[in-house]
């Protein structure tokens, strides 16, 4: 059976409540929105190979919460050092989930050093992620996502479709102030 990527993003969001995510430029940030679009969600529209960064730093700015990337192969490839970084500081909060199409979905679909052969998740292991998993067929992604403690690393392979793009918010600006809100009415208040 071949993954579907809507339908593994679907499963990865589901139950998800105060989950924090960020999604990778392009399809991944499609993906998230198309599953619906939340106030607690963080789609990149140009910062490539930096989503993993950027949810290392809210999993060390809100221990208490859930952290979750969801990006893709060819974004993980060029933020490959991410991995290192966020094995060192060792987050409990932080889940990294790959959906590995093996496809530069942006550019034209050419290969990725996937589709050679490289082992996103034997790399995660290596720096130190707690969880690191190589994901073919369907499975409960949740416990991952919401239990296990982390650093967790998801590459989840799916078949090479082009989908129809469901468009986050193009501005960059009510994306940030509309998550930092969410991010606001969510916490405990402080005694």
């Amino acid at each position: 059976m071949t993954l579907r990527r809507r339908e593994v993003v679907n499963d990865l969001l589901k139950g998800r409540k105060g989950l924090l995510v960020v999604a990778g430029l392009g399809s991944t940030a499609w993906d998230i929105t198309a599953a619906g679009d939340h106030d607690l969600s963080f789609p990149m529209w140009g910062a490539m190979g930096q989503a993993a960064m950027i949810g290392l730093g809210l999993a060390l700015a809100q221990p208490r919460r859930r952290v979750l990337v969801i990006t893709g192969d060819g974004e993980m490839l060029m933020g490959i050092g991410s991995l290192a970084t966020i094995g060192v500081q060792q987050p409990k909060n932080l889940t990294v989930a790959v959906i590995d199409n093996e496809r530069y979905g942006e550019t034209g679909m050419q290969a990725t050093h996937t589709a050679g052969g490289v082992d996103l998740a034997a790399i995660a292991k290596a720096c130190g992620f707690k969880t690191s998993k190589l994901i073919t067929k369907n499975t409960d992604l949740g416990k991952v996502v919401h239990e296990a403690i982390g650093p967790n690393f998801l590459q989840i392979k799916v078949a090479a479709d082009k989908l129809p793009l469901v468009l986050p918010p193009k501005d960059g600006v009510h994306l940030k102030d509309r998550f930092r809100k969410a991010l606001a009415d969510v916490l405990p208040k402080k005694p």
